[in-house]
């Protein structure tokens, strides 16, 4: 779980609208409007990298566009190889995420 103060959806109609506009350039597991149909416990549901990134909506935007960017359907990789890479990327950097 993120230990950085972060700024929940419902606390801010900015960053709500931000993280919608997001959700629909991003691929659909990474769509924060959707969190609550997880079901996993609510400490979860409210935890994201994304809402890390809150207090400086500006770059929380950007950098995630740009992510989007790199995730797009249509680029060579497949999202499994995409996925590997990530997941090789994290351990090699000790993640536990």
């Amino acid at each position: 779980m993120t230990w950085i103060k972060r700024t929940l959806p419902a606390e801010s109609s900015d960053i709500a609208k931000r993280l919608e506009e997001l959700g629909r350039a991003s691929p659909a597991e990474y769509d924060q409007t959707k969190r609550h149909l997880r079901k996993t416990p609510a400490i979860i549901n409210d935890d994201s990298i994304m809402l890390a990134h809150s207090l400086i909506p500006d770059a929380m935007e950007h950098i995630f566009r740009g992510y989007s960017a790199l995730l797009a359907p249509d680029l060579p990789l497949s999202r499994r190889q995409q996925e590997m890479i990530a997941t090789v990327v994290a351990g090699l950097n000790s993640c536990f995420y």
